[in-house]
């Protein structure tokens, strides 16, 4: 990331497992930032494999208030091409092997998602978008598919009778969990191809999809720093208080070792109550 400076990195610990990685903390645009790759160094974690608990809970305690997902998608429309970015506000579930929730183990929470992205954060995106020249596109479905296999044809038009707007493989679980733990998030979904509906999809070379990856990293970076620069001091969304009145369980009933290990996401709504 070119401008970033007070690079280290920090392993986290946290109660759901290790995170992907250790994260990569720096100054950006003078502002503190955090970095993690999803799927590891050397790209080695199927999605399926991501631990997505951990990779938040590791964010909720280096004091992050605000994740932009930087991730490949192919493009499930015509109007989507290759090098555009899609900022979605919308996410579709196809997943089926997953957690995807921080509470359970005796404690109930159900946070509201109709608008699982945070709009004051996607403003500063689609905005970081046109400074940087890149064509940034506002709003839009991400269709979450399980994965690793690509979809087939037929998966993929039916996705497109949908309405679909691009197609990828982690991101709905990290916008889930980033709201259960109040903070804002927002996706730049990458287009690097049309998915296998496209007619012209078999044809795209090895060559071709590494130049597209290579150049959507270098607007990623532009993006991300125009982004960091322009985002606002404090939030004025309603992310910061996403489970304030999202938990059902009786607080006298909420098992010692359950509101232990949720104490960072849950102290300031459970502070003073009993146990």
């Amino acid at each position: 990331m070119p401008g970033l400076t007070d690079i280290r990195e920090v392993r986290q610990q946290t109660p759901f497992g290790d995170p992907s990685d250790p994260y990569v903390l720096g100054s950006l645009e003078g502002r503190k930032v955090a970095f993690l790759a999803r799927h590891g160094k050397g790209h080695r974690i199927l999605p399926s494999e991501l631990n997505f608990r951990a990779n938040i809970h590791g964010f909720k305690q280096l004091g992050v208030e605000r994740i932009v997902s930087i991730s490949a998608v192919g493009s499930l429309k015509e109007e989507h091409k290759p090098l555009d970015f899609v900022i979605p506000d919308q996410f579709f579930d196809r997943t089926r092997h997953r957690i995807d929730t921080f509470f359970g183990e005796g404690i109930v929470a159900h946070v509201a998602l109709a608008d699982p992205v945070c709009s004051e954060l996607a403003q500063v995106v689609e905005s970081a978008c046109k400074r940087s020249g890149v064509t940034g596109k506002r709003g839009g479905t991400y269709l979450c598919m399980e994965g690793p296999q690509f979809s087939t044809k037929a998966e993929s038009n039916v996705y497109r009778s949908w309405g679909m707007d691009v197609i990828g493989m982690t991101n709905l679980q990290e916008a889930k969990l980033a709201r259960e733990a109040e903070i804002c998030y927002a996706t730049v979904a990458m287009v690097t191809d049309y998915d296998c509906w496209h007619p012209h999809h078999d044809s795209v070379t090895v060559d071709q999809i590494v130049a597209v990856l290579t150049k959507n990293a270098e607007n990623a970076c532009t993006v991300v720093r125009e982004t960091v620069a322009a985002m606002p001091k404090n939030r004025s969304c309603k992310c910061g208080s996403a489970l304030a009145h999202a938990i059902l369980t009786q607080r006298d009933m909420i098992p010692a070792a359950t509101r232990q290990k949720l104490a960072l996401i849950l102290n300031k709504y459970l502070e003073g109550k009993s146990s």
